[in-house]
């Protein structure tokens, strides 16, 4: 992979002279934490419960979009209406209940090792996540210690609407002072490459799922990586080109 050619013709497509990097916005489950698995088999037993037709395989392409708009986009495609308020609130927190039972969610390898890197070299890490999980920050802390500010954290709560509009991503660039060419994404899913994307942002994948990566470059990133490690691994190199 040419780092150089790519991040080239990033800058010249969205008018940029240079990329000036700063930030580094990490989305949280696939990316961070190895929580995919889990949430793909509770959305697809609660949905399918519910009368969807729901794969696990669907909830990844799914992947990044809040709750409700995964439970809306469902029903108005397969029923060709909008899911009421209740049966919303109902599918959530049963999806809530049955994640709950689930064992903990390790980090994804290399994630820390990521992190620690993104920090070393002088640049703010963020996290942009469709999750709205109350015990959400006090596992970024216990997983990765001292790593993110509270304040550089976006979920669910935060947005009206969640990716794949860059809704999320313009709100990490506004809560951080960054402009788009001072940021990257790094993303596991079609939806948040997407959201990225619409942000004007420079954006990798980590192809953490059952997905063909072209699923991910048709959704507009720049870079695919097979793992979260292999851009961990590289991580020197890959900062050398974006930093020009």
């Amino acid at each position: 992979m040419d780092y150089k050619e790519i991040i080239n013709k990033y800058t010249q497509l969205q008018g940029h002279k240079t990329l000036q990097l700063r930030a580094v916005l990490f989305d949280m489950d696939g990316v961070l934490f190895d929580s995919m698995p889990f949430h793909a088999r509770a959305w697809s037993k609660v949905m399918t419960d519910a009368g969807f037709k729901f794969s696990e395989e669907d909830v990844y392409m799914n992947e990044g979009r809040t709750g409700a708009d995964t439970i809306n986009t469902a029903s108005l495609a397969q029923f060709g209406k909008p899911a009421t308020q209740e049966l919303i609130d109902a599918l959530c927190k049963a999806k809530c209940e049955i994640f709950d039972t689930y064992p903990k969610t390790p980090r994804m390898q290399g994630a820390l090792e990521l992190v620690k890197k993104v920090k070393e070299s002088g640049l703010t890490p963020m996290i942009v996540t469709g999750s709205g999980t109350p015990t959400l920050l006090g596992r970024i802390q216990e997983n990765f210690p001292g790593l993110f500010s509270e304040n550089h954290i976006v979920t669910s709560f935060n947005v009206k609407r969640g990716k794949p509009y860059p809704d999320p991503y313009l709100l990490a660039l506004e809560k951080g002072g960054f402009a788009p060419n001072e940021a990257i994404v790094i993303e596991n899913a079609p939806l948040g490459v997407t959201a990225g994307v619409a942000a004007g942002l420079f954006t990798l994948a980590a192809n953490t799922g059952p997905l063909n990566p072209n699923v991910l470059y048709n959704a507009g990133a720049n870079m695919v990586f097979p793992s979260v490690e292999a851009i961990a691994n590289d991580w020197n190199n890959l900062l050398a080109a974006l930093k020009g």
